[in-house]
């Protein structure tokens, strides 16, 4: 099947708009410090362009306020956006804030529960309300899910939560939680867990701190972008919080989290541009031992390959997100996995060279690739580490291979299972001779 990653002239249109208008206005403001209360304000008018422009919020359908365009057209967005930060905030598909969404709209189609639009979804779309997805435990693995400590009880027409997390991102300055927990302990963990949304301010939710990380080592409290550790003592929340149905957290799980990779792997491939283009710019500026940075077989051997190793995650990215456009998540699980993987390590040599060419000015918060490379190694970790979707994709490829006592490709037993095939031809062959 040939693989057609082309769009339509009116969208590359919008992709070159895109990429002056993060030049233009979204990097300056990296260099401000904004908290976020202020980055709120001083964004508004910018979001306002984006709605102008129709590129709100375009991972949805129209139908929920988004633009329906797909993975591919959504990959090529984020691989311009992810160079800053503050790109996906701007245009309304920020992490969790979107995935969020998008698992509330896979819910309300299950099961139909409008009031779960009206009060959540629509609230979080217009950029009113910030939330956080809480799965993640201290106590647990977290590349096994199927270990979740976090029970929810029903209790008459309500759910009563105990549980305690951590690394829920954006946790200390959400106005809800999607809270995963164990609904049903009696059954296979596939199927015993669920989804519930838990409002910030419900009685027993203790928001205990940001964890500090290489990324924000001095972990301010409240700031947008931290993960926050949070206990829940006896929560309790309406049924109708739940959402979809019962039973189905590791399917929603899923689906928020295969269209997360690729846009995760082409937000990489936006920070890996941008790292490039800073190595690129010094090799050509820098003078030492005689001659330019870029006349050294080092420094071009270093170009040379990131940009090989940037060009095959975006063509393995756009064949995965190709993949999931035509055929669904299910089917491009191993392509995920294997961007998963990959796009995490060419962000991150790419990133190192930079800062290599740099010397210490690279290593120096003069520049943002001292940043970058703290917050490049999250990458193999969060949506599953490295090591889960390497094994992923062994066990899917080594499916389709039987064991063979002799090496099928042994040439003795070849040659003589070939003499017997072809023993008529080789006597013709002989009595010719």
């Amino acid at each position: 099947m040939a693989w057609d990653f082309e769009t339509e002239p009116e969208f590359e249109e919008q992709l070159a708009w895109m990429r002056h208008f993060m030049k233009e206005e979204i990097f300056p403001l990296e260099t401000l410090g904004f908290g976020y209360d202020q980055l709120l304000r001083v964004i508004e008018p910018l979001q306002t362009e984006v709605k102008l422009r129709g590129l709100w919020a375009a991972h949805l359908p129209p139908s929920l306020g988004g633009m329906g365009f797909g993975q591919v057209r959504l990959g090529l967005m984020h691989e311009i956006l992810g160079q800053s930060a503050l790109g996906p905030v701007v245009f309304g598909n920020n992490a969790p804030d979107s995935g969020n969404a998008e698992l509330l709209a896979v819910g309300i189609e299950e099961t139909g529960r409008e009031d779960q639009r009206a009060q959540w979804l629509q609230p979080l779309l217009d950029g009113k309300l910030r939330s956080a997805f809480s799965m993640t435990e201290p106590e647990t693995a977290g590349s096994d899910p199927t270990l979740l400590q976090t029970q929810a009880v029903r209790d008459g027409d309500e759910y009563v939560i105990n549980g305690h997390k951590w690394f829920s991102s954006n946790g200390s300055v959400a106005d809800f939680l999607i809270v995963m927990a164990v609904t049903n302990p009696d059954v296979h963990p596939y199927q015993g867990s669920s989804m519930i949304l838990v409002p910030t301010d419900t009685p027993g939710v203790d928001i205990v701190r940001d964890v500090a990380t290489m990324e924000h080592p001095e972990a301010t409290f409240g700031r947008f972008g931290n993960h926050a550790e949070i206990y829940y003592r006896d929560v309790r929340v309406p049924a109708s919080n739940l959402i979809g149905r019962e039973g189905s957290g590791f399917v929603l799980a899923q689906q928020r989290l295969g269209p997360g990779r690729i846009h995760h792997c082409m937000r990489w491939l936006g920070q890996s541009r941008r790292a490039f283009d800073m190595l690129c710019e010094r090799a050509v500026s820098r003078t030492a031992h005689g001659s330019l940075l870029a006349e050294k077989q080092t420094i071009q051997n270093w170009v040379a390959d990131s940009l090989a190793e940037m060009h095959a995650a975006r063509l393995m990215t756009l064949h995965a997100a190709w993949k999931m456009d035509k055929e669904g998540a299910s089917a491009a699980r191993m392509e995920i996995a294997m961007i998963k993987y990959y796009g995490a390590s060419v962000l991150f040599n790419v990133i190192d060279r930079a800062i290599q060419v740099h010397g210490a000015l690279g290593f120096s918060c003069d520049l943002p690739l001292e940043h970058m490379y703290r917050a490049a190694r999250a990458a193999r970790i969060y949506d599953g580490p490295d090591e889960v979707h390497r094994q992923t994709v062994a066990r899917r490829t080594l499916r389709n291979y039987a064991p063979h006592e002799v090496p099928s490709e042994h040439i003795p037993t070849r040659r003589e299972a070939a003499k017997r095939r072809f023993a008529e031809l080789l006597s013709q062959a002989s009595a010719d001779l």
